[in-house]
C-alpha cells in the first residue's frame, strides 16, 4: 500500500508554528516512505476564509519546501513555468459532499433535524488505534447518552467539518492521518462516518501539541507562534525545519543540526513522541545562528542585501567587492538576517548616530586627545589594512601608555555609531582610510 497523506489547514488567518510542524511531519512521512503528500484547503466556512490567508498557507509551505504532489493544475500547462499543482479546495467540492450526503439519507444513516442533518452515531464505544497514543477507547460521556447524534449539515446547506475532512480522506485514498492531538476527540465520529461508508478507515497519529515554555497553549499572540515572524525575522527555513522536527519527534541519538535530507533518512512515526513540545525560541535561534555561519558565501550575500534593502539601506552605491567586504566581516556574528542592518548598517551610510549611552562613557575629555593621536597616526598610513591599522593602534596605545580599549571603544564608536560589531580593524579597512578619518573628525567634536 502506497502512502497517502495530507496537510489540510482552514485558510482563516496566519499559518501557526503547529501547523506548519503538522505539515512538515505529514510531509517527511511521504517523503521516507516514497508516498503522496497532498495539500488540501478546507474553505468551505465561506465567512471566515480569505484568499490572503490561502496565500499565506502557500507561501509558507514553499518558504519552508514542503512541496505538495498532486492537485489541479494551475495555469497554462504549455507555458513556461506553468502547470503547477494547485491545491485541493473545498469550496470546488461540493458535489461530492452532496452525493455522500444523500447516501447517508437513502441508507438511513442521516436524518434531517430542524432543517439540518444529523449522522447517527453509533452507541457503542469506539476504539481509536493511534499509532503515536494507543488505542484510545472513546465512551458516550453523559451528555452524549441521550443524543450522541451530530450534525453533518448545517441549515444553511453548509456541510460541517466531520463530514466534509472525512468524504476527502476517502476519496482522496488518504492512508494515514498525521494531525495535532487536539483532533483526537474528533476521531471517534470520523471512524464512525468512514464506517458508514462501507470503508476502512485511515491510520491515525496523532502528534504532541506544541506549548509555550510555561505548559500554556499557544495562541497567536505568543512570540514565535505564527511561521511569519520567521519570514519577516531573516531566519533559514532550513533552520526552522530542523527546529520544528525536534518538536515532538526524536532522532534517538541527540544530534541536534540535521539537515531536511537527513530527517527524511531516519523519520518515521513510532518516533514520534508521547509528551506535549515545549517551544524554546532560544534554542530555535541558537539552531538558527548555526546554519547562518555554515551558508555559502554567495547565499549569505544575496540573503544579506536583501534584508538590508528591506531595512531602507541601500548597498548598490558601493562597489559589489567592497560590498562583500563589509558583509564578510558579518559572517558568524549575527544569528538573524533581521539582526543585519542594526549591525552592518554603518558601512552603507554616510550619517553616523552615535549611540548616546556608549557616548557618555567613551566621548569623554580625558580621551579626546588620545583620538587626535591615533588619528593622526592613521592619517600617516601609507597601506590602510587590518594588519597595518591594528599595529599602529597598538604603538598608539603604548605611547600612551594606555590598554588598546581605551583606543579602540571610542574609535569604534566614531566610527560605525555602536558599541559593539564586526573586528575594528577589519572593518576600518573596508570603511576605508578617507571615510574613516572623516568619522572621526567629526566624532571629536561630540566630547565632553
Amino acid at each position: 500500500m502506497s502512502v497517502r497523506v495530507r496537510f489540510a489547514p482552514s485558510p482563516t488567518g496566519f499559518l501557526h508554528i503547529g501547523g506548519a510542524r503538522t505539515a512538515l511531519f505529514n510531509w517527511l512521512y511521504a517523503r521516507h516512505t516514497g508516498g503522496k503528500f497532498i495539500l488540501r484547503i478546507e474553505d468551505t466556512d465561506a465567512a471566515r476564509n480569505s484568499q490572503e490567508a490561502v496565500e499565506v498557507i502557500l507561501s509558507g509551505l514553499r518558504w519552508l519546501g514542503l512541496d505538495w504532489d498532486e492537485g489541479p493544475i494551475t495555469g497554462d500547462a504549455t507555458g513556461p513555468g506553468k502547470g503547477d499543482h494547485g491545491p485541493y479546495f473545498q469550496s470546488q467540492r461540493k458535489a461530492n459532499y452532496q452525493q455522500r450526503v444523500e447516501a447517508l439519507l437513502s441508507h438511513g444513516l442521516a436524518y434531517e433535524h430542524e432543517g439540518a442533518i444529523k449522522f447517527k452515531m453509533t452507541r457503542d464505544p469506539i476504539t481509536i488505534p493511534d499509532l503515536v497514543v494507543g488505542d484510545v477507547v472513546r465512551p458516550l460521556t453523559d451528555r452524549e447518552v441521550q443524543d450522541p447524534d451530530f450534525v453533518i449539515v448545517r441549515s444553511d446547506g453548509q456541510p460541517v467539518f466531520h463530514l466534509v475532512n472525512v468524504i476527502d480522506d476517502l476519496e482522496m485514498g488518504i492512508t494515514h492521518v498525521i494531525r495535532g492531538e487536539d483532533h483526537l476527540s474528533n476521531t471517534a465520529k470520523h471512524i464512525a462516518l468512514f464506517r458508514a461508508f462501507g470503508v476502512p478507515a485511515p491510520k491515525y497519529a496523532h502528534i504532541p501539541l506544541i506549548l509555550n515554555q510555561d505548559g500554556s497553549k499557544m495562541s497567536k499572540r505568543d512570540r514565535g507562534a505564527s511561521l511569519a515572524t520567521y519570514t519577516d525575522e531573516g531566519f533559514l527555513p532550513e533552520a526552522v525545519n530542523n527546529y520544528l522536527c525536534l518538536l515532538g519527534w526524536s532522532p534517538k541519538d541527540n544530534i541536534e543540526k540535521l539537515s531536511l535530507p537527513e530527517v527524511v533518512k531516519r523519520f518515521d512515526l513510532p518516533q514520534i513522541l508521547r509528551h506535549n513540545a515545549k517551544f524554546d525560541f532560544e534554542k530555535l535561534t541558537w539552531l538558527q545562528g548555526e546554519y547562518c555561519r555554515d551558508l555559502p558565501a554567495d547565499r549569505f550575500y544575496e540573503l544579506a542585501v536583501h534584508a538590508l534593502a528591506k531595512a531602507g539601506q541601500d548597498t548598490n552605491a558601493l562597489p559589489v567587492a567592497s560590498v562583500k567586504a563589509a558583509l564578510d566581516t558579518c559572517r558568524g556574528k549575527i544569528k538573524t538576517f533581521a539582526d543585519l542592518p542594526a549591525y552592518a548598517g554603518f558601512y552603507f551610510r554616510d550619517e553616523i548616530i552615535c549611540d548616546a549611552e556608549a557616548a557618555k562613557k567613551s566621548f569623554v575629555s580625558e580621551n579626546k586627545p588620545r583620538v587626535e593621536k591615533l588619528r593622526d597616526a592613521f592619517s600617516k598610513l601609507v597601506t590602510f589594512d587590518a594588519a597595518s591599522i591594528e599595529a599602529e593602534l597598538k604603538t598608539t596605545a603604548t605611547e600612551l601608555g594606555v590598554k588598546v580599549g581605551v583606543l579602540i571603544h571610542p574609535t569604534r564608536l566614531a566610527v560605525t555609531g555602536h558599541p559593539n560589531g564586526p573586528s575594528l580593524y577589519h572593518l576600518l579597512e573596508v570603511i576605508g582610510k578617507e571615510k574613516t578619518l572623516a568619522r572621526i573628525e567629526k566624532a571629536l567634536c561630540q566630547f565632553r
